[in-house]
């Protein structure tokens, strides 16, 4: 029987993520019934059923090595908790208690495609009931996306954000005007700073993204944010879609983190000593062809630290004269190219040189988020891409 996975939420005050929560357990619980593994589920903090009940029940049925999975998009700890500050508390509670822990969700290319089915739900046109006339015809290039993350005040998490933001543009909505990044709380821009952007871009359509897993109380904070700002702008055509929620591609992603960890692939908390090192000693012999004679107890093809130290050893011991240089082979000068030696010596990488890969600002473009200045103009700015003064 494989290990059990255990899923890490972080708490929530609100009934509706945490029961979404569970029925993405029940979910997870049918699909490795087969192979087979328990499933379990806590959170940190705020919620029941609290992590280390789960495990508790867990070792009680007899089981000592887990699989935990953080059911987060970024890697941010300071927002789902510290996991191994708790994990290492239940091991005390439990000596024989052993895990791998799993890497988080995003971004992974199977998430990107839930946001994208997300995307386009709330793309569809929605039949109108109190008038006649057709809706008017919004060009792809005049949509627009904010996709919203929780943010964070580790600036690399919010980096995390805009990358999936940047990806998520190029793989699924290319065709758009463009995509935005914004942020519930924590940092800027928020919600409005991100909707305001896209106004300013020309956008006639905005639809707003959560990159959140299941719903609850920030998603209400994003929809609240996006209908406050669409109530001063009416000629704004302003969408909110689903949040990824449990569903099987969910599930999907996080049974592969799950084989992944149990293949190694996970942080272990397994102690070094029992973990095989991979560190090996080397030894490089001398050549056996340019050996010095050292005397009785020098062995043939000796390293060459070896082989002086027993030279250095005996003229110590024993009061000799001291020992005349050992004689090597003369180089051999022309067996080198110069010129081609010259032509494949490699320049110096520089010093903080960043690659064109690491270069994840997406959507934002200068201060993203800020209110609009007095004297910016009202009218809406150039295509991505185009400089602008604003």
């Amino acid at each position: 029987m494989k290990p059990p996975l255990l899923l890490i939420g972080h708490g929530t005050h609100d009934e509706t993520g945490v029961a979404e929560f569970g029925r993405f357990v029940h979910r997870l619980r049918c699909r490795l019934d087969g192979l087979p593994a328990e499933v379990s589920g806590g959170f940190i903090t705020n919620a029941r059923p609290p992590l280390g009940d789960s495990i508790a029940s867990l070792v009680a049925r007899g089981h000592h090595h887990l699989i935990a999975v953080p059911l987060s998009l970024t890697g941010d700890r300071r927002a789902l908790g510290d996991i191994p500050g708790t994990m290492a508390l239940e091991q005390e509670r439990h000596p024989t208690l052993e895990y791998d822990l799993g890497r988080p969700l995003g971004p992974d290319p199977r998430v990107l495609k839930l946001l994208a089915e997300r995307l386009a739900d709330a793309r569809a046109e929605m039949p109108r009931f109190v008038t006649d006339e057709p809706p008017a015809e919004i060009e792809p290039g005049e949509t627009a996306v904010v996709l919203v993350g929780h943010g964070s005040n580790d600036p690399a998490v919010n980096a995390e954000v805009h990358r999936v933001s940047r990806l998520f543009w190029e793989t699924h909505a290319a065709d758009l005007l463009t995509v935005e990044t914004a942020y519930v709380s924590h940092t800027r821009p928020g919600v409005p700073g991100g909707l305001e952007r896209c106004r300013r871009l020309g956008a006639k359509r905005v639809i707003v993204l959560p990159y959140v897993l299941f719903a609850g109380g920030v998603l209400e904070r994003i929809w609240a944010q996006a209908l406050a700002y669409g109530a001063n702008h009416e000629g704004l055509d302003i969408r909110c879609a689903e949040v990824i929620g449990d569903c099987e591609g969910l599930a999907d992603v996080v049974i592969d983190r799950y084989e992944e960890a149990l293949a190694g692939g996970g942080q272990s908390s397994a102690p070094a000593a029992r973990r095989p090192s991979a560190v090996l000693p080397v030894t490089r012999p001398f050549p056996a062809t340019r050996t010095p004679d050292v005397g009785q107890g020098a062995e043939t093809g000796a390293g060459l630290v070896t082989a002086i130290a027993g030279r250095l050893n005996t003229a110590t011991d024993t009061g000799d004269e001291p020992l005349a240089p050992l004689e090597l082979e003369p180089l051999d000068v022309d067996a080198f190219d110069v010129e081609t030696f010259d032509a494949e010596t490699l320049e110096p990488e520089t010093d903080g040189e960043i690659e064109a890969d690491s270069m994840i600002g997406v959507a934002g473009r200068g201060e993203a988020g800020e209110e609009p200045r007095g004297d910016a103009p009202d009218g809406p700015l150039g295509r991505p891409g185009v400089a602008s003064a604003v």
